[in-house]
Protein backbone atom coordinates (compact mmCIF):
# COMPACT_ATOMS: atom_id res chain seq x y z
CA UNK A 1 0.00 0.00 0.00
CA UNK A 2 2.78 2.43 0.94
CA UNK A 3 4.49 1.89 -2.42
CA UNK A 4 1.64 3.60 -4.24
CA UNK A 5 1.75 0.90 -6.90
CA UNK A 6 -1.23 -1.18 -8.04
CA UNK A 7 -1.81 -4.29 -5.95
CA UNK A 8 -2.74 -7.80 -7.05
CA UNK A 9 -3.80 -10.08 -4.16
CA UNK A 10 -2.93 -13.73 -4.73
CA UNK A 11 -3.56 -16.90 -2.74
CA UNK A 12 -1.65 -20.04 -3.72
CA UNK A 13 -2.65 -23.47 -2.48
CA UNK A 14 0.68 -25.27 -2.41
CA UNK A 15 0.37 -28.28 -0.12
CA UNK A 16 1.01 -31.18 -2.45
CA UNK A 17 4.71 -30.50 -3.01
CA UNK A 18 6.84 -33.32 -1.53
CA UNK A 19 7.91 -32.52 2.02
CA UNK A 20 4.87 -30.39 2.86
CA UNK A 21 2.07 -31.32 5.23
CA UNK A 22 -1.11 -31.48 3.15
CA UNK A 23 -3.86 -29.43 4.74
CA UNK A 24 -6.21 -31.67 6.72
CA UNK A 25 -9.77 -32.23 5.60
CA UNK A 26 -11.42 -30.18 8.36
CA UNK A 27 -9.02 -27.29 7.75
CA UNK A 28 -9.78 -27.49 4.01
CA UNK A 29 -13.43 -26.85 4.85
CA UNK A 30 -12.38 -23.75 6.78
CA UNK A 31 -10.02 -22.65 4.01
CA UNK A 32 -12.83 -22.71 1.44
CA UNK A 33 -15.03 -20.44 3.53
CA UNK A 34 -12.13 -18.25 4.60
CA UNK A 35 -11.13 -17.60 0.99
CA UNK A 36 -14.76 -16.88 0.12
CA UNK A 37 -14.85 -14.23 2.87
CA UNK A 38 -11.44 -12.83 1.87
CA UNK A 39 -12.49 -12.51 -1.77
CA UNK A 40 -15.66 -10.69 -0.72
CA UNK A 41 -13.70 -8.30 1.53
CA UNK A 42 -11.17 -7.56 -1.21
CA UNK A 43 -13.92 -6.97 -3.74
CA UNK A 44 -15.16 -4.20 -1.45
CA UNK A 45 -11.72 -2.57 -1.83
CA UNK A 46 -11.88 -2.94 -5.59
CA UNK A 47 -9.38 -5.79 -5.73
CA UNK A 48 -9.84 -9.20 -7.37
CA UNK A 49 -8.37 -12.16 -5.50
CA UNK A 50 -6.43 -14.44 -7.84
CA UNK A 51 -6.43 -18.11 -6.80
CA UNK A 52 -3.91 -20.58 -8.14
CA UNK A 53 -2.98 -24.10 -7.09
CA UNK A 54 0.39 -25.79 -7.51
CA UNK A 55 4.07 -25.12 -7.03
CA UNK A 56 4.22 -21.60 -5.62
CA UNK A 57 7.72 -21.01 -6.99
CA UNK A 58 6.53 -21.51 -10.56
CA UNK A 59 3.22 -19.71 -10.02
CA UNK A 60 4.90 -16.58 -8.65
CA UNK A 61 7.37 -16.57 -11.52
CA UNK A 62 4.47 -16.85 -13.98
CA UNK A 63 2.51 -14.05 -12.31
CA UNK A 64 5.50 -11.73 -12.33
CA UNK A 65 5.85 -12.35 -16.07
CA UNK A 66 2.12 -11.90 -16.73
CA UNK A 67 1.80 -8.65 -14.78
CA UNK A 68 5.24 -7.05 -15.05
CA UNK A 69 5.23 -6.83 -11.25
CA UNK A 70 8.16 -5.01 -9.67
CA UNK A 71 7.72 -6.46 -6.19
CA UNK A 72 6.29 -9.47 -4.37
CA UNK A 73 5.27 -9.21 -0.71
CA UNK A 74 4.00 -11.94 1.61
CA UNK A 75 3.55 -12.81 5.26
CA UNK A 76 6.00 -15.32 6.67
CA UNK A 77 5.22 -18.94 7.48
CA UNK A 78 7.39 -20.81 9.97
CA UNK A 79 6.94 -24.46 9.05
CA UNK A 80 10.27 -25.97 7.93
CA UNK A 81 9.08 -26.72 4.40
CA UNK A 82 7.55 -23.24 4.05
CA UNK A 83 10.75 -21.53 5.15
CA UNK A 84 12.80 -23.44 2.58
CA UNK A 85 10.23 -22.69 -0.11
CA UNK A 86 10.14 -18.98 0.71
CA UNK A 87 13.93 -18.69 0.79
CA UNK A 88 14.06 -20.21 -2.69
CA UNK A 89 11.36 -17.84 -3.98
CA UNK A 90 13.03 -14.78 -2.48
CA UNK A 91 16.43 -15.67 -3.94
CA UNK A 92 14.95 -16.29 -7.42
CA UNK A 93 13.06 -13.01 -7.42
CA UNK A 94 16.07 -11.02 -6.34
CA UNK A 95 18.18 -12.63 -9.09
CA UNK A 96 15.62 -11.32 -11.57
CA UNK A 97 15.70 -7.83 -10.09
CA UNK A 98 12.29 -8.15 -8.41
CA UNK A 99 11.89 -6.73 -4.91
CA UNK A 100 10.93 -9.52 -2.49
CA UNK A 101 9.96 -8.82 1.11
CA UNK A 102 8.28 -10.93 3.73
CA UNK A 103 6.63 -9.72 6.92
CA UNK A 104 5.56 -11.00 10.32
CA UNK A 105 1.82 -11.17 10.78
CA UNK A 106 1.52 -14.49 12.59
CA UNK A 107 3.52 -13.97 15.80
CA UNK A 108 4.11 -11.41 18.52
CA UNK A 109 7.89 -11.80 18.15
CA UNK A 110 10.03 -13.47 15.53
CA UNK A 111 11.45 -16.79 16.80
CA UNK A 112 15.06 -15.69 16.31
CA UNK A 113 14.56 -12.60 18.49
CA UNK A 114 13.72 -14.42 21.75
CA UNK A 115 16.81 -16.07 23.28
CA UNK A 116 18.10 -16.98 26.71
CA UNK A 117 21.16 -15.31 28.24
CA UNK A 118 23.42 -17.77 26.45
CA UNK A 119 21.96 -16.74 23.11
CA UNK A 120 20.16 -20.06 22.69
CA UNK A 121 16.48 -20.86 22.09
CA UNK A 122 14.30 -21.54 25.12
CA UNK A 123 13.09 -25.04 25.99
CA UNK A 124 10.93 -24.02 28.98
CA UNK A 125 7.74 -22.04 28.47
CA UNK A 126 7.78 -19.96 31.68
CA UNK A 127 11.26 -18.60 30.97
CA UNK A 128 10.34 -18.02 27.33
CA UNK A 129 7.23 -16.03 28.23
CA UNK A 130 9.09 -13.91 30.79
CA UNK A 131 11.58 -13.04 28.07
CA UNK A 132 8.73 -12.10 25.72
CA UNK A 133 7.13 -9.88 28.34
CA UNK A 134 10.46 -8.17 28.97
CA UNK A 135 10.70 -7.14 25.33
CA UNK A 136 9.08 -4.05 23.88
CA UNK A 137 5.45 -4.80 23.16
CA UNK A 138 4.55 -5.91 19.64
CA UNK A 139 3.82 -3.16 17.15
CA UNK A 140 0.23 -2.01 16.90
CA UNK A 141 -1.59 -3.27 13.80
CA UNK A 142 -2.32 -0.85 10.99
CA UNK A 143 -5.90 0.17 10.18
CA UNK A 144 -7.77 -1.50 7.35
CA UNK A 145 -7.24 0.49 4.14
CA UNK A 146 -10.29 2.16 2.65
CA UNK A 147 -9.23 1.39 -0.91
CA UNK A 148 -6.28 0.10 -2.90
CA UNK A 149 -5.37 0.57 -6.54
CA UNK A 150 -5.91 -2.60 -8.48
CA UNK A 151 -3.75 -3.82 -11.33
CA UNK A 152 -4.90 -2.66 -14.77
CA UNK A 153 -7.61 -4.82 -16.28
CA UNK A 154 -7.77 -7.56 -17.23
CA UNK A 155 -6.44 -9.28 -14.12
CA UNK A 156 -4.54 -12.54 -14.58
CA UNK A 157 -6.70 -15.59 -14.77
CA UNK A 158 -7.10 -17.65 -11.61
CA UNK A 159 -8.75 -20.88 -10.55
CA UNK A 160 -12.36 -21.20 -9.47
CA UNK A 161 -12.46 -21.93 -5.75
CA UNK A 162 -15.04 -24.66 -6.34
CA UNK A 163 -12.61 -26.48 -8.60
CA UNK A 164 -10.27 -27.02 -5.66
CA UNK A 165 -12.93 -29.32 -4.13
CA UNK A 166 -12.06 -28.29 -0.57
CA UNK A 167 -15.56 -29.06 0.73
CA UNK A 168 -16.66 -32.62 1.55
CA UNK A 169 -19.58 -33.80 -0.57
CA UNK A 170 -20.34 -37.50 -0.36
CA UNK A 171 -21.06 -37.50 2.48
CA UNK A 172 -20.90 -33.91 3.74
CA UNK A 173 -19.55 -34.83 7.18
CA UNK A 174 -18.80 -31.13 7.90
CA UNK A 175 -22.42 -29.97 7.69
CA UNK A 176 -22.57 -29.39 11.43
CA UNK A 177 -19.50 -27.13 11.27
CA UNK A 178 -21.61 -24.37 9.73
CA UNK A 179 -23.60 -23.72 12.91
CA UNK A 180 -20.42 -23.54 14.99
CA UNK A 181 -18.19 -21.23 12.95
CA UNK A 182 -18.05 -18.07 10.83
CA UNK A 183 -14.74 -18.21 8.94
CA UNK A 184 -13.32 -14.89 7.77
CA UNK A 185 -12.01 -11.64 9.19
CA UNK A 186 -15.44 -10.40 10.28
CA UNK A 187 -16.09 -13.65 12.14
CA UNK A 188 -12.70 -13.37 13.86
CA UNK A 189 -13.34 -9.78 14.88
CA UNK A 190 -16.78 -10.66 16.26
CA UNK A 191 -15.33 -13.64 18.12
CA UNK A 192 -12.66 -11.48 19.82
CA UNK A 193 -15.10 -8.69 20.68
CA UNK A 194 -17.62 -11.13 22.10
CA UNK A 195 -14.97 -12.86 24.20
CA UNK A 196 -13.58 -9.61 25.62
CA UNK A 197 -17.09 -8.36 26.37
CA UNK A 198 -18.55 -11.49 27.90
CA UNK A 199 -16.02 -14.15 28.89
CA UNK A 200 -12.46 -12.97 29.48
CA UNK A 201 -13.16 -11.88 33.07
CA UNK A 202 -14.11 -15.51 33.80
CA UNK A 203 -11.29 -16.99 31.76
CA UNK A 204 -8.77 -17.65 34.52
CA UNK A 205 -11.33 -19.34 36.76
CA UNK A 206 -13.32 -21.24 34.14
CA UNK A 207 -11.05 -21.88 31.14
CA UNK A 208 -10.64 -25.57 32.08
CA UNK A 209 -14.40 -26.20 32.14
CA UNK A 210 -15.61 -27.69 28.84
CA UNK A 211 -19.20 -27.37 30.03
CA UNK A 212 -18.90 -23.56 30.16
CA UNK A 213 -18.33 -21.11 27.29
CA UNK A 214 -15.23 -19.46 28.77
CA UNK A 215 -12.60 -19.67 26.02
CA UNK A 216 -12.10 -17.46 22.97
CA UNK A 217 -12.24 -20.14 20.23
CA UNK A 218 -10.00 -17.88 18.19
CA UNK A 219 -7.55 -20.64 17.26
CA UNK A 220 -8.78 -21.34 13.70
CA UNK A 221 -9.01 -17.63 12.95
CA UNK A 222 -5.43 -17.22 14.15
CA UNK A 223 -4.19 -20.17 12.13
CA UNK A 224 -5.65 -18.84 8.90
CA UNK A 225 -4.49 -15.27 9.48
CA UNK A 226 -7.99 -13.84 9.75
CA UNK A 227 -6.82 -12.15 12.92
CA UNK A 228 -3.29 -11.69 14.21
CA UNK A 229 -1.89 -12.07 17.72
CA UNK A 230 -0.89 -8.39 17.71
CA UNK A 231 -4.54 -7.44 17.22
CA UNK A 232 -5.53 -9.66 20.13
CA UNK A 233 -2.69 -8.33 22.26
CA UNK A 234 -3.48 -4.65 21.71
CA UNK A 235 -7.26 -5.06 22.01
CA UNK A 236 -6.86 -6.93 25.30
CA UNK A 237 -4.27 -4.54 26.72
CA UNK A 238 -6.44 -1.55 25.73
CA UNK A 239 -9.39 -3.00 27.64
CA UNK A 240 -7.14 -3.70 30.65
CA UNK A 241 -5.94 -0.09 30.59
CA UNK A 242 -9.53 1.14 30.41
CA UNK A 243 -10.32 -0.97 33.51
CA UNK A 244 -12.90 -2.91 31.55
CA UNK A 245 -11.22 -6.25 32.25
CA UNK A 246 -10.09 -8.28 35.23
CA UNK A 247 -6.34 -7.83 34.77
CA UNK A 248 -5.28 -11.20 36.20
CA UNK A 249 -7.79 -13.07 34.04
CA UNK A 250 -6.93 -11.09 30.90
CA UNK A 251 -3.21 -11.63 31.44
CA UNK A 252 -3.86 -15.35 31.81
CA UNK A 253 -5.57 -15.27 28.44
CA UNK A 254 -2.57 -13.48 26.89
CA UNK A 255 -0.25 -16.06 28.43
CA UNK A 256 -2.16 -18.74 26.52
CA UNK A 257 -1.50 -16.77 23.35
CA UNK A 258 2.09 -17.07 24.59
CA UNK A 259 1.84 -20.89 24.51
CA UNK A 260 0.99 -20.62 20.80
CA UNK A 261 4.01 -18.38 20.42
CA UNK A 262 6.20 -20.90 22.25
CA UNK A 263 5.06 -23.73 19.98
CA UNK A 264 6.16 -21.77 16.91
CA UNK A 265 9.44 -20.97 18.64
CA UNK A 266 10.01 -24.70 19.18
CA UNK A 267 9.17 -25.62 15.60
CA UNK A 268 11.39 -22.90 14.18
CA UNK A 269 14.39 -24.19 16.14
CA UNK A 270 13.54 -27.92 15.78
CA UNK A 271 12.60 -28.90 12.24
CA UNK A 272 11.81 -32.50 13.20
CA UNK A 273 9.28 -31.57 15.90
CA UNK A 274 6.24 -32.96 14.01
CA UNK A 275 7.83 -36.39 13.49
CA UNK A 276 10.43 -37.15 16.17
CA UNK A 277 10.56 -36.71 19.96
CA UNK A 278 12.66 -33.85 21.23
CA UNK A 279 13.85 -36.06 24.06
CA UNK A 280 15.92 -38.66 22.16
CA UNK A 281 15.41 -41.48 24.69
CA UNK A 282 11.75 -41.63 23.62
CA UNK A 283 12.81 -42.91 20.21
CA UNK A 284 13.01 -46.35 21.86
CA UNK A 285 9.75 -46.13 23.79
CA UNK A 286 7.84 -49.46 23.62
CA UNK A 287 4.69 -48.21 21.94
CA UNK A 288 1.87 -50.62 21.07
CA UNK A 289 0.23 -50.90 17.66
CA UNK A 290 -3.46 -51.49 18.31
CA UNK A 291 -5.73 -50.65 15.39
CA UNK A 292 -8.94 -51.56 17.20
CA UNK A 293 -8.14 -49.37 20.20
CA UNK A 294 -7.09 -46.49 17.93
CA UNK A 295 -10.36 -46.74 16.01
CA UNK A 296 -12.38 -46.80 19.25
CA UNK A 297 -10.57 -43.65 20.39
CA UNK A 298 -11.13 -41.91 17.04
CA UNK A 299 -14.86 -42.71 17.06
CA UNK A 300 -15.43 -41.77 20.72
CA UNK A 301 -16.21 -45.36 21.72
CA UNK A 302 -13.66 -45.99 24.49
CA UNK A 303 -16.17 -46.39 27.33
CA UNK A 304 -14.69 -43.40 29.19
CA UNK A 305 -17.33 -40.66 28.91
CA UNK A 306 -15.10 -37.55 29.04
CA UNK A 307 -12.79 -39.06 26.39
CA UNK A 308 -15.69 -40.04 24.16
CA UNK A 309 -17.36 -36.65 24.56
CA UNK A 310 -14.20 -34.89 23.43
CA UNK A 311 -13.69 -37.09 20.40
CA UNK A 312 -17.31 -36.66 19.34
CA UNK A 313 -17.14 -32.89 19.81
CA UNK A 314 -14.09 -32.94 17.54
CA UNK A 315 -15.90 -34.90 14.84
CA UNK A 316 -19.04 -32.74 15.02
CA UNK A 317 -17.42 -29.29 15.18
CA UNK A 318 -13.79 -29.64 14.07
CA UNK A 319 -12.69 -28.36 17.47
CA UNK A 320 -12.19 -29.61 21.01
CA UNK A 321 -11.86 -27.82 24.33
CA UNK A 322 -8.20 -27.58 25.35
CA UNK A 323 -8.57 -29.34 28.70
CA UNK A 324 -10.29 -32.20 26.95
CA UNK A 325 -7.55 -32.29 24.29
CA UNK A 326 -5.09 -33.02 27.09
CA UNK A 327 -7.34 -35.72 28.55
CA UNK A 328 -7.91 -37.56 25.27
CA UNK A 329 -4.23 -37.26 24.34
CA UNK A 330 -3.10 -38.68 27.68
CA UNK A 331 -5.56 -41.55 27.26
CA UNK A 332 -4.20 -42.41 23.81
CA UNK A 333 -0.50 -42.32 24.62
CA UNK A 334 -0.54 -43.50 28.23
CA UNK A 335 -3.62 -45.67 28.74
CA UNK A 336 -3.40 -47.23 25.27
CA UNK A 337 0.37 -46.78 24.66
CA UNK A 338 -0.37 -45.76 21.08
CA UNK A 339 2.32 -43.49 19.55
CA UNK A 340 1.64 -39.79 19.90
CA UNK A 341 2.18 -39.37 16.15
CA UNK A 342 -1.07 -41.30 15.57
CA UNK A 343 -2.99 -38.78 17.66
CA UNK A 344 -1.17 -35.90 16.02
CA UNK A 345 -2.18 -37.20 12.57
CA UNK A 346 -5.84 -37.60 13.60
CA UNK A 347 -5.99 -34.08 15.03
CA UNK A 348 -4.27 -32.74 11.91
CA UNK A 349 -7.04 -34.14 9.74
CA UNK A 350 -10.04 -33.35 11.96
CA UNK A 351 -9.26 -29.97 13.59
CA UNK A 352 -10.29 -26.77 11.84
CA UNK A 353 -7.46 -25.08 13.76
CA UNK A 354 -4.87 -27.72 12.81
CA UNK A 355 -1.54 -25.95 13.16
CA UNK A 356 1.71 -27.81 12.69
CA UNK A 357 3.56 -26.07 15.53
CA UNK A 358 0.75 -26.21 18.09
CA UNK A 359 -0.26 -29.74 17.21
CA UNK A 360 3.23 -31.21 17.37
CA UNK A 361 4.32 -29.32 20.49
CA UNK A 362 1.11 -30.16 22.35
CA UNK A 363 1.22 -33.88 21.57
CA UNK A 364 4.87 -34.06 22.62
CA UNK A 365 4.01 -32.16 25.81
CA UNK A 366 1.36 -34.69 26.80
CA UNK A 367 3.52 -37.65 25.77
CA UNK A 368 6.33 -36.37 27.99
CA UNK A 369 8.88 -36.36 25.17
CA UNK A 370 8.93 -32.68 24.20
CA UNK A 371 10.19 -29.37 25.49
CA UNK A 372 8.82 -28.27 28.86
CA UNK A 373 6.91 -31.54 28.78
CA UNK A 374 4.55 -32.82 31.41
CA UNK A 375 6.37 -35.56 33.35
CA UNK A 376 5.62 -38.93 31.82
CA UNK A 377 4.33 -40.18 35.16
CA UNK A 378 1.63 -37.49 35.05
CA UNK A 379 -1.15 -39.68 33.70
CA UNK A 380 -4.60 -38.14 33.62
CA UNK A 381 -7.29 -40.23 35.26
CA UNK A 382 -10.25 -39.70 32.90
CA UNK A 383 -12.80 -40.27 35.65
CA UNK A 384 -11.27 -37.75 38.04
CA UNK A 385 -10.71 -35.27 35.22
CA UNK A 386 -14.35 -35.55 34.22
CA UNK A 387 -15.60 -35.15 37.77
CA UNK A 388 -13.39 -32.11 38.36
CA UNK A 389 -13.94 -30.21 35.12
CA UNK A 390 -17.44 -31.39 34.13
CA UNK A 391 -18.90 -31.78 37.62
CA UNK A 392 -22.56 -31.88 36.61
CA UNK A 393 -21.90 -33.97 33.49
CA UNK A 394 -23.34 -31.32 31.14
CA UNK A 395 -20.50 -31.68 28.62
CA UNK A 396 -20.80 -35.46 28.54
CA UNK A 397 -24.59 -35.29 28.22
CA UNK A 398 -24.27 -32.97 25.22
CA UNK A 399 -21.84 -35.13 23.26
CA UNK A 400 -22.67 -38.61 24.58
CA UNK A 401 -26.47 -38.47 24.55
CA UNK A 402 -26.85 -42.15 25.38
CA UNK A 403 -25.69 -41.20 28.90
CA UNK A 404 -27.97 -38.14 29.15
CA UNK A 405 -30.12 -39.61 31.92
CA UNK A 406 -27.25 -40.78 34.08
CA UNK A 407 -26.96 -38.92 37.41
CA UNK A 408 -23.90 -36.71 37.88
CA UNK A 409 -22.60 -39.06 40.56
CA UNK A 410 -22.14 -41.85 38.00
CA UNK A 411 -21.97 -40.21 34.59
CA UNK A 412 -18.16 -40.30 34.47
CA UNK A 413 -17.96 -43.93 35.62
CA UNK A 414 -21.13 -45.67 34.42
CA UNK A 415 -19.57 -49.13 34.82
CA UNK A 416 -19.71 -48.62 38.59
CA UNK A 417 -23.36 -47.53 38.68
CA UNK A 418 -25.86 -49.83 40.46
CA UNK A 419 -28.17 -51.84 38.22
CA UNK A 420 -31.24 -49.81 39.12
CA UNK A 421 -29.47 -46.54 38.21
CA UNK A 422 -28.46 -48.03 34.87
CA UNK A 423 -32.04 -49.20 34.18
CA UNK A 424 -33.52 -45.80 35.01
CA UNK A 425 -30.97 -44.12 32.72
CA UNK A 426 -31.68 -46.58 29.92
CA UNK A 427 -28.03 -47.61 29.71
CA UNK A 428 -26.82 -51.13 29.00
CA UNK A 429 -23.04 -51.39 28.92
CA UNK A 430 -21.78 -53.18 25.86
CA UNK A 431 -25.02 -52.40 24.02
CA UNK A 432 -26.14 -48.77 24.33
CA UNK A 433 -22.71 -47.60 25.53
CA UNK A 434 -19.32 -49.38 25.40
CA UNK A 435 -17.67 -51.00 28.37
CA UNK A 436 -14.23 -49.44 29.05
CA UNK A 437 -11.65 -50.74 26.58
CA UNK A 438 -8.94 -50.73 29.28
CA UNK A 439 -8.72 -50.71 33.05
CA UNK A 440 -7.19 -47.34 33.86
CA UNK A 441 -5.29 -48.57 36.93
CA UNK A 442 -3.72 -51.45 35.02
CA UNK A 443 -2.98 -49.22 32.03
CA UNK A 444 -1.32 -46.65 34.28
CA UNK A 445 1.00 -49.29 35.77
CA UNK A 446 1.86 -50.54 32.29
CA UNK A 447 2.74 -47.01 31.12
CA UNK A 448 4.91 -46.34 34.16
CA UNK A 449 6.73 -49.63 33.61
CA UNK A 450 7.40 -48.70 29.97
CA UNK A 451 8.73 -45.31 31.06
CA UNK A 452 10.98 -46.86 33.69
CA UNK A 453 12.53 -49.08 31.03
CA UNK A 454 13.55 -46.23 28.72
CA UNK A 455 14.70 -44.24 31.74
CA UNK A 456 17.07 -47.06 32.73
CA UNK A 457 18.31 -47.39 29.15
CA UNK A 458 19.05 -43.65 29.03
Amino acid sequence: MASGQPVLPVYILDDETPGTWRTGDAARWWLHHSLTALSRDLDALGLPLVLRCGDSRQIISDLVSETGAAAVYWNRCYEPFARKRDETIKAALKRDGIAARSFNSALLHEPWTVENKAGEPFRVYSAFWRACLAKDGPEAPLPTPEALESTPAPAPQGDRLADWALLPTAPNWARSFEAAWTPGEAGARDRLTGFLDAAVNRYKAERDRPDIEATSRLSPHLHFGEIGPRQIWHATRADIAAHDLNEASAEKFLSEVGWREFAHHLLYHNDTLPDHPLRPEFADFPWHENGDALAAWQRGRTGFPIVDAGMRELWATGWMHNRVRMIVASFLVKDLLIPWQEGEAWFWDTLVDADLANNAASWQWVAGCGADAAPYFRIFNPVLQGEKFDPDGAYVRRWVPELAKMPASHIHKPWLAPDDVMRQAGVTLGETYPTPIVDHGTARDRALDAFSRIKKAA
